[in-house]
C-alpha cells in the first residue's frame, strides 16, 4: 500500500515538474509587471507579521514576570503577622467566631 502510494505521488510529481517546465506556463508567471502592487504587498504582508510580535511581547514578558515572581517572592507582611500572632497568641482579647440566625 506505502509502495503504490509512494509511486502515484512520484508520477504525479514528475507530472507536474513537467508540465510547470512546458514554455506555455513558464511564460505566465511572470513578476515584470507586478511593480508597485509588488511592494504594496510585501509592505502590508510585513507590516502583519511585525504587528504579532506585539501581543507574543506581551505574553513573553508577562510569563517571565510571573515565574519570577513566584521563584523570588519574599514572605508577605501578612504571612510575618500570622506567624507573630501563632507566637503570642490572639491578637485580639476574648475573639471567638460569632453566630449568625436566621
Amino acid at each position: 500500500m506505502k509502495k503504490t502510494k509512494r509511486i502515484i505521488n512520484g508520477f504525479v510529481t514528475a507530472g507536474w515538474i513537467a508540465l510547470a517546465a512546458t514554455p506555455a506556463f513558464a511564460k505566465g508567471f511572470s513578476l515584470k509587471d507586478a511593480g508597485i502592487s509588488l511592494w504594496i504587498f510585501i509592505g502590508i504582508g510585513a507590516t502583519i507579521i511585525l504587528l504579532q510580535l506585539i501581543p507574543a511581547a506581551i505574553l513573553f514578558f508577562s510569563f517571565i514576570g510571573t515565574g519570577s515572581a513566584m521563584a523570588f517572592r519574599r514572605k508577605k507582611a501578612s504571612e510575618q503577622e500570622k506567624e507573630a500572632v501563632k507566637e503570642v497568641g490572639s491578637a485580639l482579647p476574648n475573639y471567638a467566631p460569632i453566630k449568625v440566625e436566621k
